[in-house]
């Protein structure tokens, strides 16, 4: 009969090359079908099990095909996990670096975005696969510090011979999940790793603080964004009578009138303007707002809005001062555009039919390439306008009246922009305006 799990950051700290050596004792008899002297960690032993029925090979493993470069950029761009770099790197690089780790963060799908530490250890990853762009989930690479801890949802260190893949058992890791405080969806896993001889008993302690730190600021974040949604909602709720609400994107409400202050309404995955049933309120008129959605309830809010009654007024008539204005029956808000952004929306307010990313690409860049960077901006455009503006292909709604307000002269359109679509516009004698829709 086996014996209790051993110890295992004790046991390795203080004498690693026998630690490693009983691991692999016990990996082998495990894979044989017989009982060995020590038994594995529980949360090892379970992983191996999930591991063993979902096929993969413990002698040579399995390398899923790397995400392209442009597939990496687009997942870094649209991942919250961007925001909290300067977190994680701030609480594990230094340390990592000098003790010959290395720091990885992947996705909630497991796959590698950001690599970071001792250029050696790097090395030494690329032989293992630990590549950007490779996928670390636990039923493709087995037991891992990326893939078991997106799966169990807490804290893991996996020592040698602890990991399935008997090329990963030279080495060691330590991850930590991070979860979205806003509805506990897992974003992705922080790592340190490095050869086995880099093996510290309170690496796991060390990576879990930090997580929780990444956390805590994406929680500061969120903070901060619902106060910006309630500088915006406070003038519209302050003309309106009856029940109503404005939330952010995920339901968490920024101000209400009339009603009893919840901290969350449950919405739908996909929420668009109009008339919607919604759990907690009943039927409810919903309206986008800057960063979020004005809910007013049906007995609240007056006759439904027709179609068209969004009014849309991009104005490009200022340098450096581009804004975009949306009405509709609660009143109106505006929001600052970038550059990148005003060509952008000027160019969709010019071809109401929609472009696609790839030609959004040609009219802003010249080629058609560049549809991470599209996508990536229109993403980010999207944040404010919501429903508003649909995709695939990108345009407005078809239920929105767009208006763009015009420079006197085409050559003071966008002036500083180089985009081909609009410098191709300024050297015209007149700017096209948006078709009625």
């Amino acid at each position: 009969m086996a014996k209790s799990p051993m110890n295992v950051p004790r046991f390795a700290a203080v004498d690693a090359a026998r630690a490693a050596r009983t691991l692999s004792e016990v990996r082998e008899a495990r894979l044989a079908g017989q009982r060995a002297r020590v038994a594995p960690r529980p949360v090892i032993e379970q992983s191996w099990e999930r591991v063993l029925r979902s096929g993969v090979d413990p002698e040579h493993g399995f390398r899923a095909g790397l995400l392209s470069p442009d597939e990496v950029r687009r997942r870094r761009e649209e991942s919250p996990l961007r925001d909290v770099l300067p977190v994680l790197r701030e609480g594990l690089l230094s340390v990592a670096d000098v003790a010959h780790h290395i720091m990885v963060v992947a996705d909630g799908e497991g796959r590698v975005l950001w690599r970071e530490g001792c250029s050696p250890v790097l090395r030494k990853a690329d032989g293992l696969g630990f590549e950007l762009g490779a996928d670390w989930r636990e039923d493709v690479v087995g037991t891992n510090g990326v893939g078991t801890s997106a799966v169990v949802r807490r804290p893991v260190q996996v020592f040698a011979g602890e990991h399935f893949v008997r090329s990963h058992t030279t080495w060691t890791c330590a991850g930590a999940p991070i979860t979205d405080p806003r509805d506990g969806r897992l974003l992705g896993v922080v790592d340190v790793s490095g050869p086995l001889e880099t093996m510290h008993p309170a690496t796991l302690a060390w990576v879990d603080s930090v997580a929780k730190l990444a956390e805590a600021r994406l929680r500061e974040l969120h903070l901060s964004a619902l106060e910006r949604l309630r500088a915006v909602a406070a003038p519209v709720l302050a003309r309106l009578g009856g029940r109503a609400a404005v939330v952010d994107e995920d339901g968490w409400t920024a101000a209400v009138t009339g009603m009893p202050y919840t901290n969350r309404i449950a919405l739908p995955k996909s929420l668009s303007p109009g008339r919607r049933w919604l759990p907690a309120l009943g039927l409810c008129s919903v309206e986008p707002l800057s960063g979020g959605w004005l809910v007013r309830t049906l007995d609240a809010a007056a006759e439904p809005l027709p179609p068209g009654a969004t009014r849309i007024v991009l104005d490009v008539t200022r340098p450096r001062r581009w804004s975009v204005t949306v009405s509709g029956g609660a009143g109106s808000w505006s929001h600052e555009l970038s550059p990148r952004h005003a060509e952008l929306l000027y160019l969709l307010a010019v071809q109401r039919g929609g472009r696609s990313a790839a030609g959004l690409a040609q009219d802003v860049f010249g080629d058609p390439a560049r549809t991470v960077t599209v996508r990536a901006e229109m993403s980010r455009v999207r944040r404010y306008l919501g429903g508003l503006l649909e995709h695939r292909p990108y345009r407005f709604s078809e239920d929105a009246e767009v208006e763009v307000l015009l420079p006197d002269d085409p050559k003071d359109l966008l002036p500083y922009s180089s985009a081909p679509a609009v410098t191709g516009v300024r050297t015209t004698d007149s700017v096209p305006c948006p078709p009625r829709p």
